[in-house]
């Protein structure tokens, strides 16, 4: 009927990443993340900024590192030992930034945070990549051999 909210709640964040690329392996560094996040009102704020640090690596994961591999119906990396994901080694400088807004549709005035910041790192990341190397990119995880060889079609033209 198209009526009704939806949802009762938004949130909203942006968030801007910094990257290193290194042209000649392809590895991508990320350095640097700020991710602002309008949160409602603040309950707990190391809470909130645990949230958003944890999306961005989230989504830093997801734009860099993980990748389900099958073969023939067979999933080749079932293992964390395989599957890669972002470790403490691999986290950037973190600025998380909490906005209040008002509202009283949460617990307390709270908005989520969670989701939001996953979803809002991946594009930043994906973005910063893009400008750091001039070629655009159209799946995920962007790997090293993905940078040498959109470099190496650029070159070619």
């Amino acid at each position: 009927t198209m009526a009704g909210t939806p949802y009762e709640l938004y949130a909203y964040a942006t968030t801007i990443a910094e990257v290193e690329v290194d042209t000649s392996t392809g590895r991508i560094d990320v350095v640097k993340v700020v991710s602002a996040h309008d949160v409602g009102k603040t309950v707990n704020l190391s809470n909130v900024e645990g949230q958003i640090e944890g999306g961005v690596v989230q989504g830093q994961g997801m734009v860099l590192y993980e990748e389900i591999e099958v073969d023939k119906g067979v999933i080749q990396n079932p293992t964390f030992a395989k599957y890669l994901i972002p470790t403490a080694m691999d986290v950037p400088e973190i600025y998380p930034i909490a906005v209040e807004s008002e509202g009283d549709a949460g617990p307390f005035g709270a908005k989520g945070v969670g989701e939001p910041a996953l979803i809002a790192s991946i594009p930043a990341i994906i973005a910063a990549v893009e400008d750091a190397v001039g070629v655009s990119f159209n799946k995920v995880p962007i790997t090293p051999t993905d940078v040498l060889r959109e470099l190496s079609k650029k070159e070619e033209k």
